[in-house]
Formats: C-alpha cells, structure tokens, sequence
C-alpha cells in the first residue's frame, strides 16, 4: 500500500529495529523518508511505536554508514580499507570459501547472526549451509536465549505452546513476569500488560531489578539472582500441598503429577525463602495467586534464560502454568499453531526446518551436538545451531574440528562473554566476512565487508509469531526507497555468493522474490498481490488440544518429562545454585561481596546495536553501572564516578560511570551489555572498556541441557577508579 500525493508518498511497511515487527507508515518526500509514524491498522502495535522505529531515518542516513562493498588492506584489525566493486567483492568472497572448503572441508566455513535486523535473511544464510553441507551455524546467545525455552516448554508441551509466545496478556487473570521488563524489551507486549492490568488482571514481577513495569506490580518479588528454579518449585509445593490446582486439567491431561508431587516437597516455604531472600508469605501470596487468579500468564525472559539451571528453571515455570490450567485458553497460553493456513514459515518456526535443514548425520557433527544433544543436532528441540562457546574454543584449538572461516551478520566481539577469547578467536580464522551496517569492532576484523540494506530498503515478509499474544498473522515489508550507496538485500548477497560458489539453490530461487513466492504458494497469492493485502491473520482455535492431544510421546502434558530421561537428563525440574554465588563460594565473598546482573535491554538498544543513532543515544549515553547509594558510600563511590568491576572467572576488568539507583538491592549492582563506543576511532572502539562480557567467563560451567553460561548473579567487587 503507497498513498501518492504529487512528490509525497506514505508507504506502509514494518519496522526492523527489534524481533516485534511493528507496522509502520513511512512518509517520502523526493524519493526520501522524512517520517516515520506507527500504522494505527497494524495488529502488532496500533499505531504505537518506540524510539528504535522512530528513529530509523538517522539510522537510514546515518552519514557513517557504510555504503559500499570495502576490502581489508592491512592486516585486520589496522582499519586500512579499499572500495571495491560488488563482482571483485562477491568473486573474492565466493573463491575464498571455496578454498577454505577444498582444504578443510565444509564444515570448517560458519555463519553468526544475532541481530533482529538480519532475520530475514536466515533462510538464504541456511540455504548457503546447506548447499555446501557445513554444520557450523552459530548465534551469539543460544545457549542462553530463547533455545533453552523452547526445549524446557517442547519436552513438557510438544511444539503446543511456549511460554515467549501464545501469551494473552489482555485477558489474562494473573501476570508473572520472570526476569524481564518488556517495556524496555518488547514494548507492544507491555502496551497488552497495561492493558490487561486496566481488565483487572493481578501483576506479580519476579526480578532481582526494580524496573518499570515492576513499578505497575501488585507484589514485587526481589529474588536473589539465579535462584528462580527455587522459587517456582516452592510455589508449585505450596499449590499441590494446599490443593488449588486445576484437578480437571491435571487428571485427563497431565502426566506425572504423583512424580512432581514427592519432588516439590524438597521446596517447603521456609527453605524456598532462605535461598531466594524473599520473604514466606510473599512467597504463599505468589503461589496463591497463580491458582486463584486464573487464566494466567507465566512469561520467564532472559532473567532466568543466563543461567547453567536454565532449563530446568523453564521446565518449573512452566510445570506452574499447567497445573494452574491455563493452557489454551483466553488468557492463557494459547497455542502457537493458529498460523495463516498455508503459508510456510522461514527460520524461526520450526516448520521451515523441512525445508532447509541439512542431513540428520551432518547434525549431528555439529558443535555441541554430542555433548547438548537437545540444544544442538538432528534431535534439537530448538533451532538446531552450534554451541556458541564450543565455536570460539573450535577456532582456536581445532577440535572436534577446525572452523578456519566465518560470514559474521553479528557483533560478535561484543556480544559473547569471555570477550577477549572471542576477539582473539576472530583474528585466529583465516578468512572472515562481515555484514553489518556500520563500523562495529566486529566488521574492523573482517577481510571484506558486503553491506546490506536495511528494512526501509527491501521487501520481505514479516512472520509475527513471536511475541503477540492470541493472535498469528504475516505482513508484508515493503520496499519503500531505493538502497543507499551500493548496498544490497542480505537474500541477495546469500544468492549471490551460492551461484559463484559453483553451488545449487533449494527450488532453484533465484531472488528473494522469488522464496516470498514460494512462502505464500499455498495461499494463492504472489508476493506482489500480498502487498497490496498487507497482513492476513490466522484463525484463533482454543483448547486445541481436546482433539489433537499434546504432541509429546504421551499425548498429555509431561510434567514427567519422558524426552529429558530417554537424554539421561532429570525429567522432573529441580533447583541448583549456580557456580560462584555467595552459597557455592562462600570463600569468596569477602573479597567479591556483590552480586552482579547484566544483560538488561533498554529501549534505544538492540544487542550492540544503536549507540552510533542520536535520538537514541541521548536516551542513555553511557554504560552507567547501577548501584544502590549506601552500598555506593561504601565504597566511597558518588554519582558520576567511573568504577571498576571485577569477577573471580576472569582476569579482566571493565569501568562504567556510577548511577545512584534504590531499584537494585544492596547486595546487587546492575551493568548494562553490549557496550562499545563508535565515536573512538580505535579499530576496537573501546570494545574492551565497558563491555561486562569481559569479566564473564566462556569457559563454563554449562549447563547440562543447553550448555548455558552464567551471567546473572556472578560475585563481583567494585571500586573507584581513581585517576
């Protein structure tokens, strides 16, 4: 849809800046975005849109954007530079690849994404693997993020539903948040929060960190970090023992409840809040809630995603939420299967799987395979990808294999802990290409960087399964000016780079078009008559279940998850202390006497990205350390100081400027991730400064399921900086 006006145009399209996909109305004038508006029609935000989308012209037109493909002079790392045409750029890339191939075989060339704005692309980028038969596909935070969900909800529900998505805040009873704020995170999702808070809806935020939808909470629980799996199995043992469970949906529906009965009496009130910090009866009241105020949400984020006991801790959460009965209905957790019928999803929806994947025994040599068969393999329950850790420690040692070559969509050398390993395992490969839009510390280290455009530059189909409560639908991106420079779609670069490699495209797709086509080939529509549609919206089916079952090897809910002890793993969740925490090493707390969190989104942001926006940066310029004013005197620290932060699982260490806040415990600091600096004109843009993944460890403990680091609730120590 484009309205035309003389020189004026309003295009609509959908905004790139985060995973919500929010519907926007770009304004063109002379063949130029002037504005961009949130689309009051879209389902994702009705006309609501955050600074990252309102801001996309600066990013747009960001004069430091890079336009055209260049080519590393010196050694990487140097910033010596040469414009090249796109055929030299493409012709290297494809040669140099092939070498690599030829000498150490395929599965020694990887890929890495982690940003939202190259996720559209992830069907060519697996189509590239796929035709040279390479297994080394990696993401940046796998094994902490979202992977770890879908495995713990996929063992205890089937591909039902998940507890990221089918969330229908609106009408929901009662709302848990585990370890997120989506106001920050996911701001459409807050938007439905605040509404089904006005229906009268209870809120109950779990979070070590007071943040702003905790603000909006009828009961605010500061759990010490990384003890969530505590806290869920004692209100599962206060539910059970006090009778309030659903018993229609547990007895015809559920599996293994007699089982989980024994194993939450481990978790009696009095041990559950000496573990947590929390006090009993806010623990009672908690419990109480998620069985009287019922449909409700269980919604666990990344607060308690960055632990080794992730899993487990996801397999509690949502062990609560089917014996409280709110599966499949309105507001509850409503199936994920209410798709538009017959499209064909891409990547992040594991029917695209079918599609693009590669053959069970070349899975199965992928890294991390053998040792988190769940995580990463043939049998992977989530997006099957290697073992991030595991592919830093490959490059550098060479074992299971060597990975000598890598295509980073990514920051990668920010965005992973253990940074300085990560760095150095960049500049140990023999080739590397990069596509991003600016100058990160990653691209720095690249041999060729192959530009993409961005989202207001190319078509593209937008998939909102992730994140929208009830409701399915797909919506069309549209193109609405011509690239920038000489940057071109990231499918199209993939394309590229497969025809010159001397390689075969799945269903022989010559162009992104193209596989649009072929998206919406069951729906009976093209590309181009979808456009003009806009978005089309799947048909909401509750209680899907009554006919279908639970697509589990039993057909019901498995509290007593069979898939997790055919692995050898416990079926039923469980509580374990992390790895340096006050109660694992006590010896360590009077030189590390504070707790740190991190990873913590804010809203300007998205992973590493945004720091080089105006609008955006002005929000929050600096890496500002959170932490709470009479901890701060102790320390003889004061508002605006910069601060060291040391752990004991690295050598390293990093300073933030000091931010007074009472919205952290006393015995809790907050650093923000992800941080680099563009305006140091350093290769590595200060990467090593302030970026907390420096003082956290890639060398595990993992844990067991999805081979998780701990980043949240590691001992730390903090003091002035006194030059």
């Amino acid at each position: 849809m484009a309205e035309k006006t003389g020189n004026k145009r309003v295009v609509r399209t959908i905004c790139q800046g985060c995973h919500c996909d929010c519907g926007v109305l770009a304004h063109v004038e002379n063949e130029r975005v002037v504005k961009i508006e949130g689309d009051p029609n879209h389902p994702m935000n009705q006309g609501s849109l955050c600074p990252k989308g309102l801001s996309a012209t600066q990013f747009l037109y960001h004069p430091d954007r890079i336009l055209y493909p260049i080519k590393q002079e010196g050694k990487r790392g140097e910033g010596k530079w040469r414009r090249v045409s796109w055929d030299e750029a493409l012709d290297f890339t494809a040669s140099r690849f092939n070498e690599i191939r030829e000498k150490y075989g395929p599965q020694a060339i990887g890929w890495s994404w982690g940003d939202a704005a190259h996720q559209s692309c992830a069907w060519s980028k697996q189509a590239w693997l796929q035709g040279m038969g390479s297994p080394t596909h990696w993401h940046s935070d796998a094994h902490y993020c979202y992977h770890p969900l879908l495995i713990a909800n996929r063992v205890t529900f089937g591909n039902y539903s998940t507890s990221e998505e089918g969330l229908d805040y609106r009408n929901s009873k009662g709302i848990f948040l585990w370890g997120g704020n989506p106001v920050a995170s996911h701001p459409t999702r807050a938007r439905d929060v605040m509404i089904g808070l006005k229906r009268g809806a209870k809120l109950v935020v779990i979070d070590p960190r007071f943040s702003e939808i905790a603000s909006k909470a009828h009961l605010y629980l500061p759990v010490r970090p990384g003890t969530d799996d505590a806290l869920a199995m004692g209100m599962v043992n206060i539910i059970i023992q006090e009778g309030i469970f659903d018993k229609d949906f547990v007895e015809n529906w559920c599996l293994g409840f007699d089982e989980l009965r024994v194993r939450a009496q481990e978790y009696p009130v009095d041990r559950v809040a000496k573990i947590t910090g929390l006090p009993e009866d806010d623990i009672l009241t908690a419990a109480r809630w998620s069985a009287k105020y019922t449909p409700c949400v269980h919604h666990g984020r990344m607060g308690v995603q960055q632990n080794m006991n992730c899993v487990q801790t996801n397999r509690a959460i949502s062990v609560l939420l089917a014996i409280c009965g709110s599966l499949d209905v309105p507001g509850g957790h409503v199936s994920k299967d209410n798709k538009p019928k017959g499209f064909k999803g891409v990547f992040a929806i594991m029917d695209s799987r079918d599609e693009l994947r590669l053959p069970a025994e070349i899975e199965d040599t992928r890294i991390g395979a053998q040792d988190y068969p769940l995580f990463s393999g043939a049998d992977s329950l989530a997006i099957s990808c290697a073992h991030p850790p595991g592919v830093v420690h490959a490059i550098l040692t060479g074992e299971p294999y060597p990975v000598k070559s890598n295509w980073f969509l990514n920051d990668m050398a920010v965005c992973l802990e253990g940074q300085r390993e990560v760095y150095d395992s960049i500049l140990a490969l023999e080739f590397t290409v990069g596509s991003d839009f600016f100058m990160t510390p990653t691209m720095e280290l690249c041999d060729i960087i192959l530009p993409p455009t961005m989202w207001l530059e190319k078509d593209g189909i937008g998939e909102v399964f992730y994140n929208m409560g009830e409701m399915d639908f797909i919506a069309s991106r549209q193109k609405v000016v011509e690239p920038q420079g000489e940057t071109m779609d990231d499918a199209m670069i993939d394309l590229e780079i497969i025809r010159r490699m001397g390689m075969e495209v799945p269903h022989g797709w010559k162009t992104p078009q193209e596989f649009h086509d072929f998206q919406l080939e069951g729906m009976g529509i093209t590309f181009e008559e979808f456009k003009e549609i806009g978005y089309i919206q799947g048909e909401v089916v509750y209680k899907r279940y009554e006919t279908e079952g639970f697509d589990t090897p039993s057909g019901k809910v498995e509290l007593y998850a069979s898939t997790l002890e055919k692995h050898g793993y416990d079926p039923l969740p469980y509580y374990v202390e992390n790895a340096v925490t006050p109660l694992e090493t006590p010896q360590l707390v009077g030189e590390y006497p504070l707790n740190l969190i991190t990873g913590s989104r804010h809203i300007a942001f998205f992973h590493s990205n945004n720091r080089q926006i105006p609008w955006l940066r002005e929000l929050e310029p600096m890496p500002y350390l959170d932490i709470h004013p009479e901890t701060a005197e102790a320390q003889g620290l004061e508002e605006g100081d910069w601060a060291w932060i040391e752990t004991p699982v690295t050598e390293d260490r990093v300073k933030m400027p000091v931010r007074l806040t009472r919205m952290v415990g006393r015995d809790v600091v907050h650093a923000p991730s992800h941080w680099w600096f563009p305006e140091n004109d350093d290769p590595d843009h200060g990467c090593f400064q302030s970026s907390i993944n420096m003082v956290l460890t890639n060398d595990g403990p993992y844990g067991p399921i999805s081979g998780a680091s701990t980043l949240r609730g590691v001992l730390c120590k903090v003091y002035k900086e006194e030059d």
